[in-house]
C-alpha cells in the first residue's frame, strides 16, 4: 500500500494547479491514465477569458456570463470565480506562459474575441493556448519534490471509511448529503489499476481530488481526446455524492469533418477573428438564426448548423476565414494551418467542412467554490466539477479560467485540513481471486460503439421525450450486461472506462428525461419553451 497525503486524479489544468499550489510540506500523487499532457487542457486551442483591459469591466464578464448560462448560473459563483481572472494570468505569466502580443515590439496583449464575449477579453499562446498551459503545468510539477508521478495509472474506485464525529479533519458538513442521512463519510483512498504490470494498487490518502475531466467520449463524434470517459463522475457518484445539471452537454460547433481524419476542434477565434459559416451554395446562414451572427453563444450556432445540415442533406458545413489576408491568418492561426495543410485543406484559400460534435460536460460533481463534494476528504475540479460558473451553457474560455481558479481554492482549503494523524489502519487491499481472465473482450468494444451511436443519435442536440426513453431503455441493458461482466473477469483499461461511460450516460439520460424545458443545450422538440423559473437538476445516489 502506498501511503500519501493528497492523491490527484487527472494531469490537466485543474488537477495540476491543485497539485503545485498545495503546502510543499504534503506528499502528493498525481495519476495519469495516459502522458501527462494528455488532457483536454492540451487540446484546448482558444484561451482563457479574463478581464485586464480599461476596454473592459469585470461586470460586462459576469453578464455575459449570465447570460450564456440561460438563468442557471449561481451568480454569485460566477462573480467569485471571474474576479480571480487576473490572478490567474498573473500566476501563468509568472510560471513562463507567453501570451501572444499584439506585435513583436509590444507588450500589450493581443486579445480575442469569441462567442458569448462581448468584448475580446480571451488572453491566448496563438491557437495553441492549450498546448503551452499543459507543458509548463507539467515541467514545473516534474520540478517539485513533494509531488510524485504515477502514468499508465487508471483510478478504478474510491475506498472509504466511517469516522468518528469526534473526527477534527471532518471540518464542516455544508455539503454532505451522506451526513444528512446520518452516516457522515469520508475518502480513506483509492484503487489504482497500473496498465503495465496489469494488476491493481491500494493508495492511502487524507485527501483525493478528482480532475478526470469530462464524459464527452459517451458521443460518437466528439472534439475531446480518448481519455474523457467520465471517471470522476462515476467513482464520486458510487461514493455517494450528488450530481448536478448533467442534461447540459455542449456541442462545439465547428469541428473538422474530413474522411481521413479523426474529428477535431477548429478554435472558435477563428470566428472571433472573423470567419464566416456558410451552408447550402457556400452562403451564409447565420443571419437567419441570431443577431450575434457567428459569435452567438455555441449552443445556437450548433443548433443552427444543425438545423442546416438535417434540412438540406448536408455531410457539413463550411468554415470560412479565406477573406482575410494569408498572412493574417498564418501568424494567428500556425498550427492549424500547418494541421489542415497536411490534410490538402489550405484555409488561406478556401473554406473549411465542419460538424458539430460533443466537446465539454457542463454538468457534473455538485460542488462548493472550494471543489468540496458531499464526501469528506474528496474534492473535484475542473469538467468533472458542477460549481454553477457555467449554468445551462459554458461561455467559450471560461473553462481553462475555473480549472485554475478553483484549482488554487482546492489546494488552499485542502492546505487548512488537519492530516488524519492516528488514522493508520491498513486499507483492504484488492482482491480479484473469483474472477478470471476474459475471452471476450470484443464484447467491450461492441457495448462501447452501440453506447456512443445511440448517445449520439437520441441524447443529442435535438431530443425528444421517445429519444430518451428509447435511450434508457437501451442503458439499462447495457449497464446490466456490463456490470455482470466486471463481477466475473479481470479488468483492463477498456472495460474500466466503459463501465464508468455507461454509468455517466445514464445521469445524462436521466437528467434530461428530468428537465421538461428548452434551457441552454438542453432543447426538446416536445418542450421548446424555456420555464419562468430556473432550477437545477440534482440527482442523488439512493
Amino acid at each position: 500500500m502506498d501511503v500519501f497525503d493528497v492523491v490527484v486524479v487527472g494531469s490537466g489544468a485543474a488537477g495540476l494547479a491543485v497539485a503545485l499550489n498545495l503546502p510543499s510540506t504534503l506528499k502528493v500523487a498525481v495519476l495519469s491514465k495516459a502522458n501527462l499532457t494528455e488532457a483536454n487542457t492540451y487540446y484546448a486551442q482558444g484561451g482563457l477569458a479574463s478581464v485586464l483591459s480599461h476596454h473592459d469591466s469585470m461586470d460586462s464578464h459576469i453578464n455575459d456570463t449570465l447570460r450564456a448560462g440561460a438563468g442557471l448560473c449561481h451568480a454569485d459563483v460566477v462573480a467569485q470565480i471571474v474576479k480571480q481572472g487576473p490572478k490567474v494570468i498573473h500566476w501563468l505569466q509568472a510560471q513562463g506562459v507567453e501570451f501572444t502580443v499584439e506585435d513583436a515590439n509590444a507588450e500589450q496583449p493581443h486579445l480575442t474575441q469569441e462567442g458569448g464575449h462581448s468584448h475580446r477579453r480571451v488572453w491566448h499562446v496563438a491557437d495553441a493556448t492549450g498546448v503551452a498551459i499543459s507543458k509548463m503545468l507539467v515541467e514545473k510539477a516534474r520540478q517539485a519534490d513533494n509531488i510524485h508521478w504515477f502514468e499508465g495509472f487508471l483510478a478504478v474506485d474510491l475506498i472509504m471509511a466511517q469516522p468518528s464525529l469526534g473526527d477534527p479533519s471532518l471540518g464542516d458538513l455544508s455539503l454532505g448529503a451522506a451526513s444528512r442521512k446520518g452516516e457522515p463519510s469520508r475518502v480513506a483512498g483509492i484503487y489504482v489499476f497500473d496498465v503495465q504490470a496489469q494488476c491493481v494498487k491500494t493508495f492511502r490518502a487524507d485527501h483525493v481530488v478528482l480532475a478526470t475531466g469530462g464524459a464527452s467520449k459517451a458521443y460518437l463524434y466528439t472534439s475531446n481526446p480518448d481519455v474523457a470517459t467520465g471517471d470522476g463522475v462515476a467513482m464520486a457518484w458510487r461514493a455517494g455524492c450528488r450530481v448536478v445539471n448533467m442534461e447540459f452537454n455542449q456541442f462545439h460547433p465547428t469541428c473538422l469533418y474530413h474522411p481521413k481524419a479523426p474529428c477535431f476542434l477548429i478554435t472558435e477565434a477563428m470566428r472571433g477573428e472573423g470567419a464566416r459559416l456558410l451552408g447550402a451554395d457556400l452562403q451564409p446562414f447565420m443571419h437567419k438564426y441570431d443577431e450575434r451572427l457567428e459569435l452567438a453563444p455555441r449552443d445556437i450556432v450548433a443548433r443552427a448548423i444543425d438545423h442546416e445540415m438535417k434540412s438540406l442533406g448536408l455531410e457539413s458545413v463550411w468554415l470560412d476565414i479565406s477573406h482575410r489576408p494569408a498572412d493574417f491568418v498564418k501568424g494567428h492561426f500556425p498550427m492549424l494551418y500547418q494541421k489542415l495543410q497536411v490534410l490538402g485543406l489550405d484555409i488561406t484559400k478556401e473554406p473549411i467542412p465542419v460538424v458539430p460534435a460533443a466537446h465539454y460536460t457542463c454538468g457534473g460533481v455538485l460542488t462548493d467554490v472550494n471543489g468540496r463534494t458531499d464526501v469528506l476528504g474528496l474534492y473535484a475540479v475542473g469538467e468533472t466539477a458542477c460549481t454553477g460558473l457555467h449554468g445551462a451553457n459554458r461561455m467559450a474560455s471560461n473553462s481553462l479560467l475555473e480549472c485554475l481558479a478553483l484549482g488554487f481554492s482546492a489546494a488552499q482549503d485542502i492546505g487548512l485540513r488537519p492530516l488524519r494523524k492516528g488514522h493508520e489502519d491498513a486499507l483492504p487491499e484488492w482482491d480479484d481471486s473469483q474472477v478470471t481472465d476474459s475471452d471476450e473482450d470484443v464484447v467491450i468494444s461492441h457495448n462501447w460503439h452501440e453506447l456512443r451511436q445511440f448517445m449520439w443519435d437520441y441524447v443529442g442536440i435535438v431530443r425528444t421525450d421517445k429519444r430518451l426513453q428509447r435511450a434508457h431503455n437501451r442503458i439499462k441493458l447495457l449497464k446490466s450486461e456490463i456490470a455482470g461482466y466486471y463481477s466475473n473477469y479481470k479488468i483492463n483499461v477498456g472495460l474500466l472506462e466503459l463501465r464508468n461511460l455507461v454509468l455517466v450516460s445514464e445521469l445524462i439520460i436521466r437528467s434530461a428525461m428530468l428537465r421538461k424545458e428548452s434551457r441552454g443545450l438542453h432543447y426538446s422538440l416536445d418542450y421548446p419553451k424555456t420555464l419562468p423559473a430556473a432550477q437545477d437538476t440534482v440527482l442523488t445516489p439512493d
